[in-house]
């Protein structure tokens, strides 16, 4: 085995060192400044806190609505999770059975146009779109998180599912299963990885998300998910960071929990279908 160069190890954990310094430095100054007053923050912002004062995790949780902002964030993204689950597998399982067909390839392709083409591009026609159909409503940001997910569910499921033996399937329905059972007892567990890959990611997506709340919710404040919250703040306290990075800070939870569950999950499902035997 080729011994590894000393320069290129110096080199790889100098890079490694500022990968990790470039990802706690910001993490560290929100967390201690959200134990600050706002005049603390402004005198001593790099430094530890003098004591420990959660007077802005009080102040959060108590008022600006802050609840109704966590619940529409929760909302959107546990059933933009389930219809991801319920269409992009299914959808992908269709096309993959019938890809010799003009139509299922076609469909297909189209959808897979949708992984190159910029969001800025397809923003404002979404948006002119959702206003017509009168959808600037959480249940039109569900239906577009659902219909924007099926370019990457479809691209990573379609090519996994042609490489499945139709043999497992033709045993299964000699056995008295029809289409629906081999989908859902044969199929569906198989992408178990590749799902759970899925999930993640749009979960992180959803619960994340800024610009697509912003076009379709940001006129009806009832509707506002936590990133949007967090954008009007700064107006609404003339830049109280202290208040804003607490608020950073709590809906940082919920993502650390998913990415937490779902992580060892990742790599075998985006590698899934890649190695042939």
């Amino acid at each position: 085995m080729k011994k590894e160069a000393l320069g290129w190890r110096i080199a790889r954990n100098i890079l490694i060192l500022l990968g990790i310094f470039m990802i706690l430095a910001p993490m560290y100054l929100v967390v201690v400044n959200t134990f600050k007053s706002l005049d603390e923050a402004g005198k001593n912002f790099f430094s530890l806190p003098q004591s420990l004062d959660f007077s802005n995790y009080v102040e959060l949780f108590t008022k600006n609505n802050y609840w109704v902002y966590v619940r529409n964030s929760a909302m959107i993204s546990i059933v933009g999770i389930v219809l991801v689950v319920l269409v992009n597998p299914a959808v992908a399982y269709a096309i993959s059975r019938n890809f010799k067909r003009t139509y299922y390839k076609t469909v297909y392709y189209l959808i897979i146009i949708g992984l190159f083409v910029p969001f800025q591009v397809i923003m404002l026609p979404l948006t002119k779109i959702m206003t017509e159909m009168n959808l600037l409503s959480p249940f039109g940001l569900i239906i577009l998180y659902t219909a924007l997910s099926l370019s990457k569910g479809v691209f990573m499921f379609v090519n996994y599912i042609r490489s499945l033996p139709l043999e497992i399937e033709e045993a299964a329905r000699i056995d008295g299963c029809n289409t629906f059972q081999v989908y859902h007892r044969i199929v569906l567990p198989l992408l178990g990885p590749m799902l759970a890959t899925l999930l993640v990611m749009d979960a992180l997506w959803f619960w994340n998300d800024f610009m697509l709340p912003l076009l379709l919710l940001n006129k009806s404040r009832e509707f506002w998910t936590l990133p949007l919250f967090q954008y009007n703040f700064k107006t609404e306290y003339s830049f109280n960071y202290t208040m804003a990075f607490t608020a950073y800070f709590m809906s940082m939870f919920p993502i650390i929990a998913v990415y937490c569950f779902g992580q060892k999950y990742i790599i075998s499902g985006l590698t899934a279908g890649a190695v042939k035997s």
